[in-house]
């Protein structure tokens, strides 16, 4: 089906098909492209060594499915999309300790988590006194939404350091 001139057409017909899929993957994530690439290289080898279209075809198939189960557990580790903390987000859940009392009607308050003040509100809209204990259970905007803690749940929680820097 094939002569000697047209086996060196596919093999740069391979290596041309490789490129454009080396190139393309550069705009694209998941590194299937990539995979592709590897299987025209493949298949440009079968061409190199003078097999015929069915081999090339078989090469390019195998190696392309093979790079894509060897890639897969390195594409998810560096694709996923892990959750990243950012700025009130990785105090969720943590305890406080009022610096300025939480005053809904002054719009008011302070308080510290870990080494950090940040301007807080009440979520149940009421008064929290200097000195206490609070919970952080949410981010609006750039405010702090807390609850304050009664004195049962403090003594099963850990101590907050209360000292101000």
């Amino acid at each position: 089906m094939f002569d000697g001139s047209s086996n060196a057409l596919l093999l740069w017909g391979w290596i041309v098909m490789a490129l454009i899929f080396f190139t393309a993957e550069i705009f694209t994530a998941g590194f299937v492209l990539l995979c592709f690439g590897i299987g025209a290289l493949a298949g440009a080898g079968m061409a190199f060594f003078g097999l015929g279209l069915a081999w090339q075809l078989v090469a390019f198939i195998v190696a392309s499915s093979v790079a894509v189960l060897l890639s897969r557990p390195f594409a998810e580790r560096v694709s996923s999309k892990s959750p990243q903390n950012v700025a009130g987000d990785r105090v969720l859940g943590k305890r406080a300790v009022v610096l300025q009392a939480i005053d809904p009607i002054a719009n008011t308050g302070i308080v510290r988590v870990g080494t950090e003040e940040w301007r807080a509100e009440s979520v149940d809209q009421t008064g929290v006194p200097k000195d206490s204990l609070v919970e952080v259970v949410g981010v609006a905007g750039v405010r702090l939404q807390v609850r304050r803690i009664t004195d049962s749940t403090e003594q099963t929680n850990q101590p907050i350091n209360r000292s101000t820097s």
